[in-house]
């Protein structure tokens, strides 16, 4: 198998994991449209293209510096997370399209570049992954591996333009109290994994 092809049924499989970051990409899809949803999620896809990177060249040190100050970056990934969520609960959606300011689309690249780089357990998904299937660096040449890691982000990417636009085609059809409702929902969700995770690193460190 072409490893391309390879490196993006990988990268999709990762991407299409249920979590925070899926579901603020779909929220701002539906209130914002599709491309603020997609760029969105090419931030997410760059920060796992990153990590994929990593751990295909089978660079131990940098890898082992990440798993050390994971505690670090699972800190600052749920405050994060607590700051994004109480942002989507005080949203207030426009009521017409008058109303809709300029989206920020270099914000929202980095908002999820950010959260997604602050989990650095992806590193651990594709270590194992390419591990077990036999791929990286230590099994291929390096354009090789290149060519793998190209894949992650092309299935990656693709799997957040196939989910910003199913997302943006719904947004169409909901009116202000819908979207206020989604912004109720989609925070209150972003809260809980924020405060979900902080919990997690207070029992670790107990």
């Amino acid at each position: 198998m072409d490893p391309i092809f390879k490196g993006a049924l990988i990268g999709f499989s990762i991407a299409a994991s249920v979590g925070p970051v899926g579901l603020l990409c779909i929220r701002r899809a539906l209130t914002d449209g599709r491309l603020v949803g997609f760029v969105s999620g090419l931030g997410a896809a760059t920060a796992d293209t990153l990590y994929g990177l990593v751990a295909a060249f089978s660079l131990t040190a940098l890898t082992d510096l990440l798993i050390e100050h994971r505690a670090t970056f699972q800190l600052l990934g749920g405050i994060f997370l607590l700051y994004l969520g109480i942002q989507t609960l005080r949203a207030r959606p426009p009521t017409s399209a008058a109303e809709r300011s300029a989206p920020n689309l270099l914000a929202a690249y980095l908002s999820t570049f950010a959260l997604t780089l602050t989990s650095p357990v992806t590193i651990l998904a594709f270590v194992g992954i390419f591990a077990g299937l036999g791929l990286g660096a230590a099994t291929g040449t390096a354009f090789t591996t290149l060519r793998l890691i190209l894949g992650v982000f092309a299935g990656s990417a693709a799997w957040w333009l196939i989910l910003s636009s199913s997302a943006s085609l719904l947004g169409r059809k909901l009116q202000s109290g819908g979207l206020r409702t989604l912004n109720l929902i989609s925070g209150t969700v972003i809260l809980a994994f924020g405060l979900w995770q902080l919990a997690q690193l207070a029992r670790s460190a107990k």
